[in-house]
């Protein structure tokens, strides 16, 4: 069986990740992820293809010559942001009413559905998606996709949720990516998508919020009795945290963002012996030197959390199935791993939650760092949804390495894409200096120019939250 190649490109406001994955009759193999700092980005929808399209071209040529590959398209997601959910339905009137009702019938109905679905201003706005409700036959009423397929009837009706999304988003992706000269194999509306890389069908079935947090959206699907029911975005995220620090300390983001990755949790009042430290920012260029206590960082913080998750909650209650999502919420995206950020929300709704990370079982890889952080569920949702196109291939060439370079490298699989090739060592760590800092107070120096991530000053400071 001829192997096939898929390239995934993850938009977001702070962040561009690419990844490539070897698909193998049902097998995907992802071969390579890596992230860097999108540009021209806002709320997850290019504003400007020119500035977002230089990250994008330095990623696919570090892929390329990494992989001895050529990429020549893309899978990617249209943007989440400024979607709005509405109601379509079609009939049709089958010849013969004792045929059973195949899937390509629920095909063309849905095809149908979004055809003659009338759009407010066809010139500016799109349809990114849909999602099938319900389906009625002539003995039966709102019955799923999974249960009509297979009945007899004279017709058949579908009820539909259309996904409308602006136009112009949608083309500046392709814009972005005729400038780095590469080409658009699928575009996909990624919340059911990532859903699929992250939920469990007992879960979709029972009732569950997936929130997904990132630098410039949080949006929120809900799913009940296994069907897509509701979506919105929301405009604040990550982004909006690091701005509050910035803006309340007089920090510059990059400095803001280092302290918030590196010290930032929300629920002051549970961050038991942190609370009493205190960082002191110390700027080489001028002498000058700022005190900021870690209880109050988290207070900034949580602050903004709760706007967020208020937001979340009301949308929830907006879905009408509030009272139905016996799941809980599952929460996923950048953000997600923010220490309390889970077990504030739990506290503030009254929902179980847990932290969805990317379902492992449902694809293999190998020295890929990230590729299993709560920040990569788009990418591995993608890469899955994209694996059952069968004449979906996005590389023109694999180039093998030599044969003694590959068995120096592994020498049991002796391929460019063998699992031991990509596996990354971890450098050996330095023993670390006396630090003159005092236990209440802990030192970072900084410039303008250069800003060290702040996990270089120390290591993890913060005890373990009680997660009660």
């Amino acid at each position: 069986m001829e192997d096939r190649y898929i390239a995934t490109v993850d938009l977001g406001t702070a962040k561009l990740a690419l990844s490539v994955a070897r698909i193998t009759g049902d097998n995907a193999e992802i071969i390579y992820y890596k992230q860097r700092p999108s540009d021209g980005i806002r709320y997850g929808c290019i504003y400007n293809p020119t500035k977002a399209s230089i990250p994008l071209k330095e990623a696919i040529k570090e892929a390329e010559e990494e992989l001895s590959i050529k990429i020549t398209q893309v899978v990617i997601g249209v943007p989440r942001y400024g979607v709005r959910q509405e109601s379509a339905g079609a009939k049709i009137e089958r010849g013969d009413a004792e045929s059973c009702i195949t899937q390509e019938e629920i095909d063309n109905i849905k095809d149908m559905a979004l055809d003659s679905y009338p759009l407010d201003d066809p010139a500016k706005q799109e349809i990114y998606g849909a999602s099938a409700q319900s389906f009625n036959t002539d003995d039966a009423w709102s019955c799923t996709e999974n249960d009509v397929v297979g009945m007899p009837s004279a017709i058949l009706q579908g009820n539909f949720k259309i996904f409308v999304g602006d136009k112009k988003a949608s083309r500046n992706i392709d814009i972005m990516l005729n400038k780095a000269d590469i080409a658009p194999a699928r575009k996909y509306f990624l919340p059911p998508i990532t859903a699929e890389a992250v939920l469990s069908s007992e879960e979709k079935e029972n009732g569950v919020a997936l929130v997904e947090m990132g630098a410039g959206v949080t949006s929120v699907t809900v799913y009940q009795g296994g069907i897509l029911r509701y979506y919105y975005a929301i405009p604040f995220g990550g982004r909006t945290i690091t701005n509050d620090i910035k803006l309340e300390c007089g920090f510059n983001e990059s400095l803001a963002e280092n302290i918030k990755l590196g010290y930032g949790a929300c629920m002051p009042e549970k961050l038991l012996s942190m609370s009493d430290k205190i960082l002191q920012i110390i700027d080489e260029e001028n002498g000058s030197d700022q005190q900021l206590p870690v209880k109050y960082l988290s207070e900034i913080i949580t602050s903004r959390v709760k706007e967020i998750v208020d937001a979340i909650l009301f949308q929830i209650q907006e879905s009408g199935y509030a009272d139905r999502l016996r799941n809980g919420l599952v929460l996923t995206g950048g953000c997600a791993n923010l220490a309390g950020c889970a077990n504030l929300i739990k506290e503030m709704s009254g929902y179980n939650v847990r932290i969805g990370y990317p379902r492992a079982k449902r694809f293999t890889h190998g020295g890929c760092p990230g590729i299993g952080d709560t920040g990569a569920v788009s990418t591995i949702g993608m890469l899955l949804y994209a694996r059952n196109d069968k004449h979906l291939n996005c590389i023109e060439e694999v180039a093998r390495k030599e044969e003694a370079a590959v068995e120096s490298a592994a020498p049991e699989e002796g391929t460019v894409f063998d699992q031991n090739i990509w596996e990354v060592k971890e450098p050996e760590k330095k023993k670390k200096k006396e630090s003159s800092a005092t236990k209440e107070n802990v030192f970072i120096k900084w410039t303008k120019k250069a800003v060290k991530p702040v996990e270089d000053f120390v290591g993890s400071l913060y005890d373990r939250m009680d997660d009660n």
